[in-house]
């Protein structure tokens, strides 16, 4: 089902349905545009890629998983231990076919036959992405490499593709198709094919996609090699940008809060750039530098976790790590170095 909206009437919609639900979508702020909760008098800004993905969407970044009220001895009462499973329905509206995707590496991982994350799986569930195809790619975008496209349906419950004087609705899901029930929403007729006219394009101007086929093997070749990795990390400055940025970044720290006789039991995002990620309470730390850290997380994108899910790369190509890093650092370009190491050396 394909329909068109005009740009006043999307933000009518969405003003619609931040009546009723959680609604997340791109607002400029500050000469930047960011996912926040639309709020009255918001306007949507599809101008430009928000600086971070939606990944807060499915998996925040610090949620309460419980809480524990503590009594007084004398009060004869034990502790009290409450759940906070997640609940209400959230639209993620505006983001881009390469945010959506991050949660496709987020499924092997966090709803397997042995661990359920309930958290996860819940805001999955509960969430609806209306996406919107990028007409004109960025140079720090590669998501063609990493089986992807500008236009790219999966993960998505409607695709928007900008046309003059608004955008045509195509319904990839059943939550979609619901959706463009709204009155809002008119007949697309030719629109469709202008539509798919600027998806064509958007592909064609990204040019060929590099082949990242052989990454898994090469990275474990280069596994021992500390000589090759401090080259590649040289620049790096152990900020961690790239991680927080990343919407296919799943790590994370629990942590305990008190404050009197409340107790919170966090989640929040971790950073295996950190120096501390794997620092061990002996003080032995294994990856005790960025070196070995940015092994790590190259290996683990390009390597591990294909290895294990069937050959998807945890890598959406949105290229945020690499627009936003405030060294330099490519992970296109360390990749690609792995790949074409001489084996000899």
């Amino acid at each position: 089902m394909e329909r068109f909206i005009t740009q006043d009437n999307l933000q009518r919609f969405a003003a619609g349905l931040a009546e009723k639900k959680n609604v997340l979508a791109p607002v400029a702020s500050g000469g930047t545009t960011t996912f926040r909760r639309l709020r009255p008098g918001m306007q949507l800004d599809f101008s430009r890629m928000a600086v971070i993905s939606p990944k807060d969407a499915t998996f925040p970044r610090n949620e309460t998983l419980l809480t524990v009220q503590h009594y007084p001895e004398e009060s004869g009462k034990r502790m009290e231990l409450q759940e906070h499973l997640p609940e209400g329905e959230m639209v993620v509206i505006g983001c881009r076919p390469c945010g959506t995707r991050g949660k496709l590496v987020f499924d092997p991982v966090y709803e397997t036959q042995a661990i359920k994350d309930p958290y996860y799986i819940r805001r999955r569930d509960g969430a609806t992405f209306i996406t919107l195809a990028c007409a004109r790619p960025e140079t720090t975008c590669f998501c063609h490499s990493v089986g992807s496209g500008p236009a790219d349906e999966e993960g998505s419950d409607i695709l928007l593709t900008a046309v003059e004087g608004g955008f045509v609705a195509k319904a990839v899901t059943e939550k979609g198709e619901q959706l463009l029930g709204d009155s809002l929403f008119e007949d697309a007729g030719a629109k469709a094919e202008e539509a798919a006219a600027s998806n064509a394009s958007a592909r064609k101007l990204m040019g060929e996609a590099h082949d990242f086929s052989s990454a898994a093997e090469k990275l474990l070749k280069r596994f021992d090699d500390m000589d090759f990795w401090q080259t590649q990390s040289d620049k790096c400055i152990s900020c961690g940008a790239c991680t927080y940025m990343c919407p296919t970044c799943y790590c994370f720290n629990i942590t305990d809060d008190e404050a009197g006789l409340v107790s919170r039991r966090l989640r929040t995002w971790d950073n295996c750039m950190s120096h501390t990620f794997t620092l061990e309470g002996s003080g032995h730390n294994p990856r005790s530098t960025k070196a070995h850290r940015l092994k790590n997380r190259m290996g683990h994108k390009f390597s591990y976790y294909p290895d294990l899910h069937g050959g998807q790369i945890a890598c959406c190509g949105c290229g945020r790590c690499i627009k936003q890093c405030p060294a330099g650092v490519d992970i296109r370009q360390v990749v690609m170095a792995a790949q074409e190491y001489p084996d000899e050396r």
